[in-house]
């Protein structure tokens, strides 16, 4: 047959139509693989899928949050110049009780600068020298305090580093006040959570009705105690609080809420985690005053400890369209089954030419060609028929 008559072969296929034909194959062993796939299918998506992932139940998951930070407590620091008590206007940057804020718990001050020339600190890259030839005059290094007026003086001993026209004296750790906040860890934080899912017009908070606010937060006891001590909060989160007052660090409070509202709104409760988000955290502040008509600042290096509050959420609630949707794809996929036994039955079992003949049969109507059945009935010619090969289209 060539080509052509191939082709047209394929070309009439195209049009006929196929209806499954059922043919029982008694084979033990090829029923027990079929029962099994069709026992793993069920199992997955009634335990999976309709119980442990809830597919029948429609979904939000980028809820409304509103979340109220305050904290409370009395901090020192002790130095050789002074005592000084921090109170939460002066510890808490910035004071609006946002879902991000930092503590101060060390600061390393400058005092009495004003603008003028001097030695460049030792600890800017660079800044060390040996004579004038060295500093380029009008240089401003990014990493540095100034701008260097081509002279090369003594810093420290005997020690040169640039002079620059800058803040004066530079920020180094020779003209640095070091104090260390004692008692951070005794701080207490407080944190109201609201959250609302619109799409259910459900809302709930953190804190009940009966909600005490003289208590201290428990996961167990005291589930909707919105009071946290910072110690608390830095021990879950595994940090050091040594290591916070040495360089500082950003940690964080989890919030999630994860409600399935088939049930009852009591069941629907916050669930808190503690993470170490990074390792070092410090900024800058100045403030400026005058005397003797000399305008004067202190500069303030402050090691902070940052917390930041991430509410995440998710509902759930039954609805008849994921419902119909995920049974018609169990009910399609149970064909999975019958499928892979086809393939086994026609590739790898014995006599899978005897299994072909009974599963692919011909209708083929004629114009007078028709056989009698044992009755009498007239009836069309049935024929078994292979697959054609169709590669040479």
């Amino acid at each position: 047959m060539g080509d052509k008559e191939t082709c047209g072969l394929c070309w009439e296929d195209f049009w006929n139509y196929e209806t499954p034909k059922v043919v029982v194959v008694k084979n033990r062993n090829l029923g027990i693989i079929y029962r099994i796939i069709q026992l793993v299918i069920i199992m997955y998506f009634v335990v999976y899928v309709f119980i442990i992932e809830k597919s029948y139940q429609e979904r939000e998951s980028a809820p409304e949050s509103s979340v109220i930070t305050k904290v409370k407590g009395i901090a020192i620091t002790n130095s050789s110049l002074e005592r000084k008590i921090w109170d939460v206007a002066e510890y808490i940057k910035p004071p609006e009780g946002g879902d991000i804020f930092s503590i101060t718990v060390r600061t390393m001050t400058t005092p009495f600068q004003r603008l003028s020339t001097c030695p460049e600190s030792d600890d800017v890259p660079g800044s060390e020298c040996k004579s004038d030839l060295d500093c380029e005059a009008g240089e401003m290094d990014q990493l540095g305090n100034g701008i260097k007026t081509g002279r090369c003086v003594i810093f420290r001993d005997m020690n040169k580093t640039c002079e620059v026209e800058a803040w004066c004296p530079a920020e180094n750790e020779i003209n640095m006040r070091d104090s260390v906040l004692e008692g951070v860890q005794n701080l207490t934080l407080f944190i109201k959570n609201s959250i609302n899912f619109p799409r259910f017009g459900f809302s709930k908070g953190n804190i009940q009705k009966s909600s005490k606010l003289n208590c201290t937060f428990d996961e167990d006891t005291n589930l909707y105690c919105p009071i946290f001590p910072i110690g608390f909060i830095a021990e879950k989160a595994g940090e050091s609080f040594d290591n916070l007052r040495e360089k500082g660090g950003v940690l964080g409070v989890i919030i999630n809420w994860v409600c399935d509202l088939d049930k009852d709104a009591s069941e629907c409760n916050p669930q808190y985690s503690f993470r170490k988000l990074n390792s070092g955290y410090n900024f800058r502040h100045t403030k400026y005053f005058m005397e003797n008509g000399v305008e004067y600042r202190t500069l303030t290096k402050v090691f902070g400890l940052r917390i930041d509050i991430i509410v995440h959420g998710e509902a759930g609630k039954f609805n008849i369209v994921p419902t119909i949707i995920n049974v018609a794809s169990a009910l399609t996929s149970i064909g999975i089954g019958s499928f892979l036994c086809d393939w086994i039955l026609l590739t790898f079992m014995n006599k899978n030419d005897v299994y072909s003949e009974k599963k692919f049969e011909e209708v083929i109507k004629t114009g007078n060609t028709s056989t009698h059945n044992e009755n009498g009935t007239t009836e069309q010619e049935v024929r078994p028929v292979l697959p054609q090969n169709c590669k040479h289209c």
